[in-house]
């Protein structure tokens, strides 16, 4: 239905785009931090299942109707600032520790759904999925919901790899400081900061430069 050369092109541009820092590479990096590779991967697979999601709405056309509504990118971007400035507090109030402490399935579980959460208020996914996405869609090459579909599953399969991977390269980070002195205490405001940034961005984001 979608030639190899298309899949090539849009997996590519897939890759690039998701080197762009944003709310999901801090959320997935910072529960790395915290939890190790497991709130990592924890994370990057609920950030998987979010993009599932938007794959399905976009396919439905409930994505466009969203974001034809003026006031929704503002609404979902100060939802996701609010969001990071909420990490940000929870950062700062843990106390520094020499390392990630073992975490439970139930705090795992809560992680997973925190990083879908995080993922769905990003205005930058609902754009993405709702510009970018239909670039690839031919209308002579079949159904349109199909290959909407179609690119979405590839789609999520390169980002959920990409942000397992990263979430284990946050627990690789919290493993490294903890072997130092003052390593937690710079992870924390480190870290802290990271999210600080991108809170500002976000709250600067304007929908032409999305």
């Amino acid at each position: 239905m979608i030639d190899l050369a298309t899949l090539a092109i849009f997996s590519g541009a897939v890759l690039l785009l998701l080197l762009s820092p944003g709310p999901n590479m801090a959320f997935v990096i910072s529960q790395g931090v915290l939890h190790g590779w497991r709130g990592g991967v924890a994370s990057g697979l609920g950030i998987g299942v979010a993009d599932l999601i938007l794959t399905a709405l976009t396919a439905t056309g409930v994505t466009a109707v969203v974001a034809s509504w003026p006031p929704s990118f503002d609404l979902i971007r100060y939802a996701g600032v609010v969001y990071l400035l909420w990490l940000v507090f929870k950062t700062l109030r843990k106390k520094p520790r020499l390392a990630a402490a073992k975490v439970e399935p139930a705090r795992l579980g809560l992680v997973f759904l925190q990083a879908v959460l995080n993922s769905l208020l990003n205005p930058k996914a609902l754009l993405f999925f709702v510009v970018f996405l239909p670039q690839f869609v031919r209308p002579e090459a079949g159904s349109i919901a199909g290959q909407l579909l179609v690119l979405g599953g590839i789609l999520t399969l390169i980002a959920a790899v990409f942000h397992i991977l990263l979430g284990i390269f946050g627990g690789a980070v919290s493993r490294f400081f903890s072997a130092r002195p003052a390593g937690a205490a710079l992870q924390k405001w480190g870290l802290a900061s990271v999210l600080m940034v991108l809170a500002i961005r976000l709250a600067l984001m304007s929908r032409r430069t999305a």
